[in-house]
């Protein structure tokens, strides 16, 4: 009888529990500091201080400040993702489609200010020549993931540059929006204001869309010959 092999999954160590909830404290105390100061005025003093512990803990868990950047800015971006892969499953209409997308960003950012704030902040820093170091990994699995929703619900084939545009119009769309109402001293109810605009944002690009395939047909058509 030949014995099988179990893989035992071993618990989690005192000491592994106590290092994870120290990351924690750390990721947090990070997002809080980033959110009031931003990305270039926080210092790793800053964020020890925050989470009350020394600087040489920071540093078993983080290379310097690039690395809890990113480290954050990935946490997030993943988060956002799984909304949106829940909120446009199964979905094959373009209007439908970007309707969804959307509300997904208006569904995962509606009570996560600290999220949406380093969100935008490192957006931003994709422009910059001298930025943080592989910021831009997490943002641009975010927008072919987006391209790629926008692809299956067209009827045609598009463009890669297309999809491109359409899908950084989308998500601009969103960032633009919160950035400037967050400098509003309305009471109004900005996720609904947001919904009420992004009907007419749906009609716009998905016109646009359909425009833009009809004309790339008349392009490429050719008379049939006998």
């Amino acid at each position: 009888m030949i014995a099988k092999n179990y893989k035992v999954k071993s618990k989690p160590t005192r000491h592994s529990r106590r290092a994870n909830a120290t990351r924690a404290k750390l990721l947090n105390a990070a997002q809080a500091i980033f959110s009031e100061k931003g990305l270039d005025l926080t210092s790793i003093d800053d964020i020890t201080n925050r989470a009350d512990v020394g600087k040489g803990t920071f540093y078993y868990h983080f290379r310097d400040r690039d690395d809890i950047v990113q480290t954050l800015i990935e946490k997030i971006i993943d988060e956002l993702l799984a909304v949106i892969d829940e909120s446009c499953k199964d979905i094959k209409d373009l209007k439908d489609a970007i309707t969804a997308l959307l509300d997904a960003h208006i569904k995962f950012f509606c009570n996560r200010w600290e999220d949406f704030v380093l969100y935008f902040q490192g957006r931003s820093e994709l422009i910059l020549e001298y930025g943080y170091e592989g910021i831009e990994t997490p943002f641009i699995k975010y927008l072919d993931r987006v391209e790629e929703i926008i692809a299956l619900s067209t009827q045609r084939r598009l463009s890669k540059s297309l999809l491109h545009r359409i899908a950084c119009a989308v998500v601009g769309f969103v960032s633009g929006y919160y950035s400037f109402v967050s400098i509003s001293a309305s009471e109004e109810d900005v996720d609904e204001t947001f919904r009420s605009m992004r009907n007419a944002m749906v009609e716009s690009l998905s016109r646009f869309i359909q425009e833009t395939q009809s004309s790339s047909d008349s392009e490429n058509w050719e008379p049939q010959t006998r």
